[in-house]
């Protein structure tokens, strides 16, 4: 467990102090890759087509719904960090982006969204199947992509890649509803189901730049704690944001009874009461004012100042992991987009 961060406005990475009091954003790393950005946007486009018309349709649904873009930004910002000057990372960042999409559609139908980025989700408009099938085509189309970029190495990261985060949703099923559940379980599907794809994408940028294990290793590390620090900040905003702010329903997790962060926390400091009230709505049915009920504890009991507290540790790991890096404009907006991770939403 990396230590803990308590003030996001020194987080230190090498000779890097990033100023202090200043909100931590995405905007230099989409100004500096905005023309990378706009080709891979456009290949995501050309890439989603079919003749099946309800394909382009549904998958079009999602694409347009105003993601950040963060884990292809990653892909383009760490091949640029490492000297990359050629145009793989351009397929390989829209590979990666339909990796997400295709795991958003699936995770929507298992948890039964029905909003998200604020629109209804495509099972919400198209119902269940829909988007499994076309989830299902959107990895084809990465390994597409993959098998076109012509190194065995890439597809090894992503399609490990792919499996794990598989891997990470059974695993979640595993626990959901569960109180007994330990935070050691909690951090394995975060692992598996967030980071391991920020891995993969930052970690390829060192692979199509032939940088030496070393770099490689350090990208995986920053896109690895930069994941956990963003599920962590997600899983907490779950209880505290605003659906407009959020881009989803408030309460979504709780409703399904998994068990994140902050549950395990207030479970862990409530009393006997309150363990008796997290066990009937996590393990057994949820009454009407229950949720405002789980906002109070988590409050109260300091659970959501610890999920960002650890978020903010794992958002100083990240930037750490870059300090074998030379300074410049790449890794400055590298080291603001992990700060971003850790304090979006306030």
């Amino acid at each position: 467990m990396p230590n803990r961060q308590q003030n996001s406005g020194a987080l230190v990475a090498g000779g890097d102090r990033v100023e202090a009091g200043r909100k931590p954003s995405l905007d230099p790393l989409c100004r500096l890759l905005s023309d990378e950005l706009e080709r891979v946007n456009q290949l995501i486009i050309e890439r989603m087509q079919s003749p099946v018309a309800l394909i382009p349709q549904l998958a079009g649904h999602i694409v347009a719904g105003g993601g950040k873009r963060l884990r292809p930004m990653l892909t383009l910002g760490c091949a640029r960090l490492c000297g990359y000057h050629g145009g793989r990372h351009i397929a390989l960042a829209a590979a990666v982006e339909f990796i997400h999409t295709a795991t958003l559609l699936h995770d929507d139908v298992v948890d039964a969204s029905d909003l998200r980025r604020g629109r209804d989700t495509a099972n919400a408009v198209w119902g269940n199947k829909p988007p499994i099938l076309v989830g299902d085509f959107l990895f084809s189309r990465s390994f597409e992509l993959m098998v076109a970029d012509g190194s065995l190495r890439i597809l090894e990261i992503l399609s490990r890649a792919s499996s794990v985060i598989a891997e990470g949703e059974v695993l979640q099923l595993m626990t959901a509803n569960d109180t007994r559940s330990s935070e050691a379980a909690y951090l394995a599907v975060v692992q598996a189901k967030t980071a391991e794809l920020f891995a993969a994408a930052s970690r390829i940028g060192a692979v199509i730049a032939a940088r030496p294990q070393q770099e490689e290793e350090a990208l995986d590390r920053f896109g690895r704690n930069l994941g956990i620090a963003f599920q962590l900040v997600d899983d907490m905003l779950d209880f505290s944001a605003q659906p407009r702010e959020f881009g989803k329903n408030i309460g979504n997790d709780f409703r399904d009874g998994k068990v994140t962060l902050p549950v395990l926390v207030a479970f862990a400091r409530g009393d006997k009461a309150e363990r008796a009230f997290w066990r009937r709505t996590i393990e057994e049915h949820q009454r009407a004012g229950d949720l405002q009920r789980a906002i109070q504890l988590v409050e109260r009991r300091g659970a959501l100042a610890e999920t960002l507290s650890r978020a903010r540790g794992y958002a100083a790991t990240a930037v750490g992991a870059l300090s074998i890096f030379r300074d410049g404009i790449e890794r400055r907006a590298l080291i603001d987009a992990a700060r971003f991770a850790a304090e979006r939403g306030f």
